[in-house]
């Protein structure tokens, strides 16, 4: 090849190098691309399993328990990693009340020891952005108890996601009356370990995202949600979708 084929090759091949560039960066920052966010919710409790759910590619969110043994260090890999935390707060169940675990809330506390056991737990999940639900299928549903928890999280100017662990939960209806930044889950990942199941779960979050704009899916730190997950998260633009973070869903949904 002489000197001159050469150099327009090498024209070409640059002007398609930023054509692409320049397409991606315009496909990528449009408001109307179908997106997806993810949040990994129960860390603190298995060590091995937590830290590889916080390799995750991207903007994946993780809400952290308040006092389980390994929450301070769930918190700082997060934070060093630049990921969004969630206080994964526990609340009273219609059932199977012993998971709960500590720092609980529950219908039978008065006002001040519900803020004060909800402060103290805010104080062991550092650098959040907000709070979701752990359990809470019976506290949720709760007007009064909800409005104590708005009442904080607006004080704090936080986020509430409601994980929707019960379809009468009224979450949304107090966090809107009291202009709180509100999201609720579209889509369980995992709520069966299996590969195929959370496979076809994965699949269901991008055809949801794909029809109304946008999907918020919950999973957890098993190990096939993160198999899963990770080999789906490296190639996401291949399923015509975006990964965003749970500050950046908000403000998509509001424009």
């Amino acid at each position: 090849m002489d000197l001159d084929s050469c150099l327009i090759k090498c024209k070409y091949l640059f002007f398609l190098f930023f054509l692409n560039l320049f397409s991606t960066y315009v496909y990528s920052n449009s408001i109307t691309q179908p997106s997806i966010s993810i949040i990994i919710d129960d860390l603190g409790y298995k060590l091995k399993e937590d830290v590889r759910a916080l390799s995750l590619p991207g903007p994946v969110a993780y809400a952290i328990l308040p006092h389980a043994p390994h929450t301070k260090k769930m918190v700082s890999i997060a934070s060093q990693n630049g990921k969004e935390i969630l206080l994964h707060q526990p609340m009273q169940a219609l059932e199977n009340n012993d998971l709960l675990g500590p720092g609980a809330l529950t219908l039978n506390m008065t006002q001040r020891e519900f803020i004060q056991t909800l402060e103290i737990n805010i104080n062991a999940v550092q650098n959040i952005i907000g709070i979701n639900n752990h359990m809470g299928s019976l506290l949720t549903r709760h007007p009064g108890h909800m409005q104590w928890l708005m009442n904080i999280i607006k004080k704090n100017e936080y986020i509430y996601v409601d994980s929707l662990t019960s379809a009468d939960s009224v979450a949304k209806k107090i966090a809107e009356e009291n202009q709180i930044p509100f999201l609720s889950r579209d889509i369980f990942l995992d709520n069966k370990k299996d590969l195929e199941y959370i496979t076809n779960k994965f699949i269901e979050l991008v055809a949801i995202a794909k029809k109304e704009g946008s999907a918020l899916a919950i999973g957890h730190p098993h190990s096939n949600t993160i198999e899963i997950l990770s080999i789906f998260l490296k190639e996401i633009d291949k399923y015509g979708v975006k990964l965003i973070g749970i500050k950046s869903l908000i403000k998509k949904r509001k424009n």
